[in-house]
């Protein structure tokens, strides 16, 4: 008994096989090359984290150092010298803050934008502080008399910026471990 069957569907029955095997090597070795490329950008990611962490420290330890440094109180006693007028007190704490922020504003690279905002915001209400506290003094008084209204200022303060922006960046260099 002959089969009258049609050549193109023999064709079909033929390359069936060869496609199916075709199409499971494809999706294989497409699935393999895939696992391959994300493992390849998981060791350039660890390779590159090896050499940043340490420069992200770096940063973090830097903005916690800036950040203590324009603490109102250390800020004073370090800035502070004998025979300074109010005016000139002034001057030299609203500069002595804008120096150290431009000296560490490259750091802002390495931080999220959430410690960023907290260390500026520090630094504007820090010198919003000696501001406030000069307005209540003339020019040509004793630099002590500013440098005790900056105390009293800051005692008042509940809300101490330097110390919350401190806080977050603790926070954040938690999350990096």
């Amino acid at each position: 008994m002959e089969l009258n069957v049609h050549p193109l569907l023999l064709l079909l029955i033929a390359l069936l096989p060869a496609a199916l095997v075709g199409a499971t090597a494809y999706f294989t070795l497409k699935r393999l090359l895939d696992n391959e490329r994300s493992k390849a950008v998981l060791r350039t990611r660890k390779l590159d984290r090896k050499h940043t962490l340490p420069l992200q420290l770096q940063a973090y330890e830097r903005l916690v150092l800036f950040l203590e440094r324009i603490t109102p109180g250390p800020l004073v006693l370090r800035v502070h010298k004998s025979r300074m007028t109010a005016g000139m007190l002034h001057a030299q704490l609203v500069a002595t803050i804008k120096e150290e922020y431009e000296h560490n504003v490259t750091q802002q690279i390495y931080v999220s934008d959430k410690s960023w905002a907290m260390v500026r915001r520090a630094k504007e209400e820090t010198i919003r502080l000696v501001n406030m506290a000069f307005e209540g003094t003339r020019d040509g008084d004793a630099g002590t008399e500013l440098s005790a209204r900056i105390f009293q200022t800051a005692a008042q303060n509940a809300h101490q910026p330097a110390q919350e922006a401190i806080l977050v960046i603790r926070e954040e260099v938690k999350r990096l471990f």
